[in-house]
């Protein structure tokens, strides 16, 4: 994973766990990998690691079972949740990316349609 200075390295770890887990590239229930392991495979401090799982603990994306490790929840209906408002932000992305290039909404959503159909 590259890291941009932009934003603080745990904010860009915590997107990047949100998405592998509302893609279900991390299972539901799934063990995830220990602090250690998570830092050495993204190249950043264990501390960093921690930050971001914590948050995400706090969102209830995953809980620790005290001996086993970290989890991811198994509650769906949170995953959705979760899922659909990132699926809002890359709306509003993609309508505020269009807007800078010159485009109204519904050319935007033409556009859409159109590259869409064409592949």
């Amino acid at each position: 994973m590259i890291f941009n200075n932009d934003r603080p390295i745990y904010i860009q770890l915590l997107d990047q766990l949100q998405l592998l887990i509302v893609s279900e590239n991390i299972k539901l229930g799934e063990r995830l990998s220990s602090v250690r392991d998570l830092a050495l495979e993204y190249k950043v401090n264990p501390n960093t690691v921690q930050k971001a799982l914590q948050e995400l603990e706090s969102m209830g994306l995953i809980y620790t079972e005290r001996t086993n490790g970290k989890f991811v929840t198994d509650d769906k209906k949170l995953i959705e949740k979760y899922k659909s408002s990132l699926a809002k932000e890359h709306i509003q992305n993609y309508f505020e990316n269009m807007e800078k290039l010159g485009f109204n909404k519904e050319q935007a959503l033409n556009y859409l349609k159109d590259s869409y159909n064409k592949n």
